[in-house]
């Protein structure tokens, strides 16, 4: 006879399999319900030829996709479509449909199509099944020189001069798509010329085409709807509303996208032919986000730094504030050879006997003497050989100087350190960074700390006047700038800037990025990591490292998040590699402690700025531009 133990058994496991049939039945009903719920594509024959193509795509951008380029002015596919310029008209037409409402089939078994008699705007229309578009029919031809006649009849003809030259769409269309003559007998409407619209942009009025791409940027990108139209036909002109001016942290955007000559950034203007720059993509080292950039430079000189785009991290935009911030690159006070202290004042030395001097004077402190003051301005590699001079030397005080600023939200981060994420990769430490910066300073009042090694930052601002530096027994510091430490250092080491070197930095998502070379340093300076290295192997602690490449190789062998990868293997749109909800928190003391040294450097830059216009220096402006107290007004 079955037991009651069995005949339970037997009950749960015809229970189990009838819940499982029913989990798998519904899953299976969903999977089936998601894949009927997904959007089916759309059959759109394109100059002849059928593609697919999503739902709510934009004519001009499914154009796009399979390669046929439709001319533009007003649309933006970051921006809405007005439609307002007419240059993306083409023919449009569907299939013709029979008496039982399915298309009707020509001998060679594709629709008939039924054109429209008027062409359609393709930057404004989304794609429908079995729409047809043709974009090289003499009809679209004929608008298209009819389109490029309209804009130049009052269009000066100033091209040697305008600052659009070599990337202006007018010139590039109207040679591809335009006529090579002028029936207009009439004079030209004459407009405002050179209008300061704001700080930092300036106006030719009779060169805008009235595309309103500035005008939408402002309204949906910037929310600062300070541009618009007036006055009716020809005569209508771009400006400002009255009582405003376009000075908002976004206002070179503008620049960048106006299709023509009208809107120029002031602090370019005349300087330099476009066709003359050399373009070199990198990564804005002026914040957290790490905006995606392309700097252009001559006989290495930075010229201008203007956005790219990714969508990963600043889309098409950049703001002002980090685009301006290079001019310190050329400041009268760069550090352009290596110094050593001699009978009580610096004086000119080579690099080996500059290292040599500094890993002297390190070795002949003990590591808990020895404090390390880096920069969340420094790449990933410069931090790395950073962390094995720490070890090396047995240093226990190691921080980067906090950063912080206003922050609005689009994409000016309030960590103004660029790097801030890598520092907390590779030093290890953990406390935030940031957050022994004042005990450090403490210390080195105290005589705790004898050796004190300054790297890419300002001494000063930890809070310490000149004359308790100068009794440090040694002060070695490794930066671009020269400033009031600089001169009671005991070893000054020249650096590059960011647009002077190679390396790697982490932005404030976790997304690892590439800084690339742009130009070669001034003077006698050299790149960070090599000075770091040279650094290093006179200690005793390093072995050979013959370039940036077999520095990263090595950092990805001991950083677990960059295993696997390379400086080509980032590429130019960079690798995500952090989540930032896997670091782990900021303890209420080390805030109050990096919100400390946030007041006292901003003490110090408001003692900085009535100094400077008391008794202004060479280089004042600029080096206020590495340290901004806040971003450019919105």
């Amino acid at each position: 006879m079955t037991s009651d133990l069995e005949l339970r058994s037997c009950a749960k496991k015809v229970i189990f399999e009838l819940v499982s049939s029913k989990s798998r039945s519904k899953r299976k009903s969903k999977i089936m319900a998601d894949q009927s719920s997904s959007p089916q594509p759309f059959n759109v024959q394109i100059d002849g030829v059928w593609h697919q193509f999503p739902k709510g795509m934009r004519v001009i951008e499914a154009c796009e996709r399979v390669g046929v380029f439709v001319p533009r002015y007003c649309y933006h596919k970051k921006l809405s479509s007005p439609g307002n310029c007419r240059m993306c008209l083409i023919e449009m037409g569907f299939p013709r449909l029979g008496p039982d409402r399915k298309p009707e089939l020509g001998q060679d078994g594709k629709p008939i199509i039924n054109w429209m008699p008027r062409p359609q705007i393709s930057c404004a229309q989304d794609v429908a099944d079995g729409m047809a578009v043709r974009t090289d029919s003499p009809l679209v031809k004929e608008c298209q020189r009819g389109v490029m006649e309209f804009l130049l009849i009052n269009h000066p003809l100033d091209c040697p001069i305008c600052d659009q030259a070599g990337e202006c769409r007018l010139q590039e269309f109207s040679v591809d798509y335009g006529s090579s003559q002028s029936r207009f007998l009439e004079n030209k409407v004459k407009k405002p010329k050179a209008v300061q619209l704001g700080p930092r942009v300036t106006l030719d009025d009779e060169r805008c085409i009235l595309c309103s791409r500035c005008i939408r940027f402002c309204q949906e990108i910037a929310h600062d709807d300070v541009l618009g139209f007036v006055d009716r036909g020809s005569h209508t002109i771009l400006t400002a509303h009255p009582g405003r001016s376009l000075e908002n942290n976004y206002s070179l955007n503008t620049v960048d996208i106006c299709p023509v000559g009208a809107l120029t950034s002031t602090d370019f203007r005349f300087k330099m032919r476009v066709w003359f720059l050399k373009e070199t993509k990198s990564i804005c080292a002026s914040c957290a986000t790490g905006c995606n950039t392309v700097i252009g430079t001559r006989e290495d000189v930075v010229y201008r730094q203007t956005p790219r785009e990714n969508d990963h991290v600043n889309s098409c935009w950049m703001c002002d504030y980090g685009r301006l911030n290079y001019k310190y690159l050329e400041a009268d006070s760069r550090l352009l050879e290596p110094q050593i202290r001699s009978e009580g004042k610096l004086v000119p030395a080579d690099w080996p006997t500059a290292v040599g001097q500094a890993a002297l004077q390190l070795k002949q402190v003990a590591g808990s003497e020895i404090a390390i003051v880096a920069s969340g301005r420094m790449t990933n590699e410069e931090l790395w050989l950073t962390a094995q001079l720490v070890n090396s030397l047995g240093v226990k005080c190691v921080d980067i100087v906090p950063r912080r600023g206003r922050a609005d939200k689009i994409l000016l981060s309030k960590d103004r350190n660029p790097n801030t994420n890598g520092a907390r990769l590779i030093l290890g430490s953990r406390s935030a960074p940031g957050a022994k910066i004042m005990a450090i300073a403490d210390a080195v009042r105290s005589g705790g700390i004898k050796a004190l090694v300054i790297l890419k930052e300002n001494a000063m601002h930890l809070g310490m006047s000149v004359e308790e530096l100068a009794r440090l027994p040694a002060l070695i510091v490794m930066n671009n700038l020269h400033n009031a430490a600089t001169e009671r250092a005991s070893v000054v080491l020249p650096a590059c800037g960011f647009a002077e070197k190679r390396g790697s930095m982490v932005n404030g998502k976790g997304r690892l990025q590439r800084l690339n070379r742009a130009t070669r340093p001034p003077g006698n300076a050299r790149d960070d990591w090599e000075i770091l290295r040279d650094l290093l192997q006179a200690i005793g602690g390093g072995d050979s490292l013959h370039s940036i490449e077999d520095v990263f190789r090595r950092m990805s062998e001991t950083v677990p998040q960059f295993a696997g990868l390379s400086l080509n293997k980032i590429g130019d749109l960079g690798v995500h590699i952090l989540e930032i909800e896997e670091l782990p928190p900021t303890h209420p003391s080390d805030e109050e402690a990096i919100e400390q040294a946030i007041a006292v450097q901003a003490a110090r830059r408001s003692v900085r700025h009535e100094l400077d216009h008391v008794q202004p220096h060479p280089g004042a402006s600029t080096i206020r531009q590495v340290e901004p107290e806040t971003a450019p007004r919105r």
